[in-house]
């Protein structure tokens, strides 16, 4: 064969391969994208059912306020923290609920990517403000629900708020060391774990699954 025919073989099969790759590659990211639309779909439901559960706060302190009369300074206060937490979280399920669907799958990998970054941290912040704030929480909603009933808990069983306030903070305590713990470079297991835990197992799986096509590409 002629050195030239040859070289011209060499370029029409290295353009089938190129084409091929490409070909593989939106393959892979279509599918990669259908399996990262459906990765994200129960952190989508999340956030739908967190928006009434901050409504219900919000008309528990509504009820609260309501009623009318004087009322302790106590109970006052639990029912401002109330109030405040069930806004805290229609806002916050409502921030990452509109990044969630903001998401364009037809834009490039690295602006999907970016989105995601972007709502795993709103996420986060969710998170700790909506879930670890619990460790206290409970303490007020009671009061409020026993004040709705007729009854001041603190009045009658000062006990339980206090000891649940201590129970609370330990719990508080220990997430925080949970945490740091988790930093550990010789505890990578755990660090996945609680990573999850705060940042979403389907965010992280979604980021997983997107990177898989980038490393794709450049390989």
């Amino acid at each position: 064969m002629h050195p030239d025919e040859l070289k011209q073989a060499w370029r029409a099969l290295d353009q089938r391969l190129q084409r091929h790759d490409r070909l593989q590659a939106q393959l892979l990211l279509q599918h990669n994208l259908q399996r990262v639309q459906r990765s994200l779909r129960p952190l989508l439901w999340g956030q739908l059912l967190q928006l009434p559960f901050g409504l219900c706060c919000i008309a528990l302190a509504g009820l609260l306020w309501s009623r009318g009369g004087a009322l302790p300074a106590y109970l006052i206060a639990a029912g401002v923290v109330v109030h405040a937490y069930g806004v805290a979280t229609v806002a916050l399920a409502g921030i990452v609920l509109g990044r969630l669907l903001q998401i364009d799958y037809s834009a490039p990998v690295l602006e999907i990517q970016r989105r995601i970054a972007r709502t795993r941290r709103w996420y986060v912040g969710s998170g700790v403000v909506c879930g670890l704030s619990w460790w206290l929480l409970w303490v007020p909603v009671l009061m409020v629900l026993a004040a709705l009933a007729g009854i001041d808990l603190l009045a009658r069983a000062q006990a339980v708020v206090w000891i649940g306030l201590g129970v609370g903070a330990a719990g508080l305590a220990g997430s925080a060391w949970l945490y740091r713990c988790s930093r550990h470079p010789g505890r990578p297991r755990l660090r996945r774990i609680v990573d999850d835990s705060l940042g979403g197992a389907s965010l992280r799986k979604a980021s997983g699954l997107l990177d898989e096509v980038e490393r794709f590409r450049h390989d």
